[in-house]
């Protein structure tokens, strides 16, 4: 009963309960976290599951700023809304500076990197340019790495400095058909600086990463905190010692402020389906410190009932699932479907995902499904 308890708290937690319905974009991941993105349809399903947000509003939502791509946690990109883009940027910078110290070993100058980024600056006042735009405006500026950077995975000065010009928050990617399931991007100044204003420190920014991340999840381990971070052991701790952080359920931690809501949680006795991807926080790094499955998930009240992956050329969601297949089941799977094929054409979970690659597990899941 604890276990079940723990999974239909977080559940609620993440607005999979229909409790976050009627909020607008950003203040859904305000309230749930930072959508994991890398090039696939996450953030999408993410904003969808729980306050049915479509594809359209969410557009719409990048387009005006409201939420944004940005390189932050662990350096790994992210979907944030406004209120969040100076702290994403601050907890990310540490681990954005070793592909800098590459281009040093390579013989990159600072003072190398200055002039580049202000040439970069010069060839975006007053327009977008996508990469090779940029890299014909720098001119010399650039330049090639030769065999060694190949070797090293840098092989221009350019993307070294387009990637450090993201992170201090002087430019951002725009995505080329402003949709965040591509990752064809356009470059622009930003004005102003998200980070202009921001006065907490690097150790200060991880405490209120780590007062966000105890708030988005309701309770956690200490390691679900420090493998989302990408901090140390030690590190991770000094973070949240500030935070009075009091235990729940056994191992876990929650804010004081949290704790006795969720005492008075009760488990809801009715199922509550909803499809969620491989990336959601639900199933995935915040509250587990796991890395994705290769299925996306059927939750209910926080338990895993089910697989399912989207064939797009059925059109069609292809699931498992241990509970019985109910009309309410039937109908979340239905609803799931419907937005996949009207709005997003498919479901890739990252960039290179493709129909011809999630052949094996469509296949599986079908296999399955007629035993």
């Amino acid at each position: 009963m604890a276990d079940e308890k723990l999974k239909a708290w977080w559940s609620h937690r993440q607005g999979l309960d229909g409790s976050l319905a009627g909020l607008k974009a950003a203040q859904v991941l305000e309230k749930v976290g930072w959508a994991r993105s890398v090039g696939g349809a996450a953030p999408y399903l993410t904003l969808f599951s729980r306050a049915g947000i479509r594809r359209a509003e969410a557009d719409a939502a990048l387009a005006a700023l409201e939420i944004h791509e940005l390189p932050s946690a662990r350096g790994c990109t992210y979907v944030l809304p406004e209120r969040d883009y100076a702290l994403g940027l601050t907890v990310g910078r540490q681990f954005a500076e070793a592909e800098i110290k590459v281009a040093r070993k390579l013989g990159v100058t600072d003072d190398e990197r200055a002039q580049l980024s202000e040439a970069v600056r010069g060839a975006l006042k007053g327009e977008l340019l996508a990469p090779d735009g940029l890299r014909a405006a720098v001119g010399d500026a650039a330049r090639s790495l030769g065999p060694e950077g190949v070797k090293k995975g840098v092989t221009t000065t350019l993307p070294v400095v387009l990637g450090a010009m993201q992170v201090s928050g002087d430019i951002r990617r725009v995505p080329v058909n402003g949709r965040l399931d591509q990752q064809r991007y356009k470059y622009a100044l930003w004005s102003p600086n998200p980070l202009a204003g921001w006065i907490l420190n690097e150790a200060e920014s991880f405490v209120a990463l780590a007062r966000l991340f105890f708030g988005w999840t309701g309770c956690a381990r200490a390691a679900g905190f420090q493998a989302f971070s990408g901090l140390g052991a030690k590190a991770a701790h000094a973070a949240m010692a500030p935070l009075g952080l009091v235990p729940v359920a056994g191992e876990y931690l929650a804010l004081p402020e949290t704790q006795a809501a969720f005492e008075a949680f009760v488990v809801p006795k009715m199922p509550q389906y909803s499809l969620v991807s491989n990336l959601d926080t639900i199933t995935g790094q915040m509250l587990h410190g796991a890395g994705e499955k290769p299925d996306h998930s059927i939750m209910d009240r926080g338990q895993t009932v089910g697989n399912w992956q989207f064939d797009p050329v059925a059109g069609e969601i292809v699931w498992t699932s241990t509970a019985k297949a109910t009309a309410q089941l039937r109908e979340a799977v239905a609803v799931t479907e419907a937005y996949i094929r009207e709005d997003l054409e498919d479901f890739r979970s990252f960039s290179l995902d493709s129909p011809k690659s999630r052949i094996p597990r469509i296949q599986a899941l079908r296999a399955e499904r007629a035993v």
